[in-house]
């Protein structure tokens, strides 16, 4: 557990950090507590514009909360997607940025793979059909 010496502190037992442009950061952190519960905190940091430092500001969800957090934050993004914003482009936005805050160039979208597959009237019912996969099947697919 990371919880020591009656500190307030506790060592993470996950971290992420995504960058979002040169003056923002967000940070996903889970924490065990001291009742060996786990919680979520959600970092934003802002490069102040005099810059002098950097203003941050957390929220803290906790394991019970998880579910009903994840069904609030899906179904808000889902209505500025579909009915806020329909025609934007938000993969404009999906490049990665360096340690600078710097942009690295999209990557060009890789070209949809296409597999052929034998008609139904082929499969020989004894036989187990032959398993065709592609990258497709395995990578993960936005919903909106």
């Amino acid at each position: 557990m990371g919880y020591d010496n009656n500190e307030k502190k506790f060592a993470p037992v996950y971290e992420k950090k995504v960058r979002a442009g040169k003056k923002r950061t967000y940070f996903f952190d889970i924490k065990e507590t001291r009742n060996n519960s786990y919680s979520l905190i959600i970092t934003e940091s802002r490069k102040r514009f005099d810059d002098r430092g950097y203003d941050r500001s957390s929220i803290y969800i906790y394991q019970e909360d998880i579910n009903k957090f994840a069904k609030g934050v899906v179904e808000a993004i889902d209505y500025i997607k579909t009915e806020l914003l329909p025609d934007y482009n938000f993969e404009q936005y999906d490049n990665e940025y360096d340690e600078n805050g710097e942009g690295y160039a999209p990557q060009a979208p890789a070209e949809p793979v296409v597999v052929a597959t034998a008609p139904a009237e082929e499969v020989v019912e004894d036989e187990k059909p032959s398993s065709i996969t592609s990258s497709l099947d395995t990578e993960e697919v936005d919903k909106w």
